[in-house]
């Protein structure tokens, strides 16, 4: 019988976990030995006893989980967890392939047969593997509610007989997965919305949750995106313009939510200092690129930090402060 095996994470902050009791059934019913360390779900709030009625065998430590493991599941793994896998084994996790080369020339090495899940194609047949858009999607919603904690007001507009608040303004730069999860969560806390992005397709997409796109309405930019839906370089006259607009609205915004990642290369600067420098004391940015270098020069990864006024939060690994949630999808 196969042998799956699931080990605890032991990345720093790393909450979530491989499989939950569910996709232990389903593995169970495939005909696998599921082996699960225990304490693997314990930041997702997953007991060993779930684990235990769903089928699985519990191990004492990872090298009991390990022992001769043909699958392996892991959400982020370490060096010294993959150096013990066997010649033959596959391997299913984030590997970060294009900043950990080491990492994936051992794992090629060794012989194991490693599959990076966020570079499985987005195609109809493996939507249902698509950790990058589920993570992203949470990591969208948790950038707002993290916000909204930290921003010392109301969200909504609130009217009473003492007077009203006015709503508060947000901004998300970036309209992917999780720049929409974002404009979404924003717009139901009852923020006024907007959002900008490179590529024209997005303009309907953010307008129909209720947001308001920012951009230089040119000839230049409805023909800003090739018949495969990427973004052409833009002239060093339209990017002016844009760069102009974006710095007034930035002026206006209680709540800046950044999400532009390029695989591979550092995070680009959407934000700089003096935009920052502009803004409201008071005014929250969360950088979902901090790890990747960060979408401000003033972005530190996994740090909350105050510059002029304004908090920015760099938490790295926001899908994995809703781990629960995280580790089912």
């Amino acid at each position: 019988m196969m042998r799956l095996a699931v080990p605890k994470e032991t990345r720093a902050g790393e909450t979530r976990v491989a499989a939950t009791p569910e996709s232990v059934k389903k593995f169970k019913g495939l005909g696998l030995d599921v082996m699960i360390q225990s304490g693997a779900g314990q930041g997702a709030r997953i007991s060993d006893s779930d684990y235990q009625a769903a089928g699985a065998t519990i191990a004492p430590d990872a090298a009991a989980t390990l022992a001769g493991a043909d699958i392996v599941l892991m959400v982020r793994p370490e060096a010294a967890q993959t150096a013990v896998l066997k010649k033959g084994a596959v391997l299913a996790a984030l590997l970060a392939p294009h900043s950990d080369k080491e990492a994936i020339a051992a794992l090629s090495a060794q012989g194991v047969t490693a599959f990076a899940m966020e570079l499985l194609p987005r195609i109809s047949r493996a939507q249902a593997m698509d950790v990058l858009s589920s993570q992203a999607n949470l990591a969208g919603y948790k950038a707002v509610i993290d916000a909204a904690a930290q921003f010392g007001r109301a969200m909504p507009m609130m009217m009473t007989a003492a007077g009203t608040i006015a709503p508060a303004r947000v901004l998300v730069m970036g309209v992917g997965v999780a720049g929409l999860q974002a404009i979404a969560t924003a717009k139901r806390l009852g923020a006024i919305v907007s959002a900008t992005d490179v590529r024209p397709a997005t303009k309907e997409q953010v307008e129909s949750l209720g947001g308001t796109f920012v951009a230089v309405m040119d000839d230049e930019f409805k023909n800003a995106q090739t018949a495969g839906g990427y973004a052409k370089e833009m002239s060093a006259e339209y990017q002016a313009k844009q760069a102009a607009l974006i710095a007034e609205t930035i002026k206006k915004q209680d709540i800046i939510i950044t999400t532009a990642l390029i695989p591979g290369r550092k995070a680009p600067i959407l934000v700089s200092e003096a935009m920052i420098q502009s803004m409201k004391p008071g005014s929250v940015i969360v950088d979902l690129a901090a790890g990747a270098g960060g979408n401000t020069p003033l972005s530190r990864p996994d740090e909350v930090v105050e510059a002029h006024g304004v908090t920015i939060m760099g938490h790295t690994n926001l899908p994995g402060r809703l781990a629960t949630d995280a580790s089912s999808l």
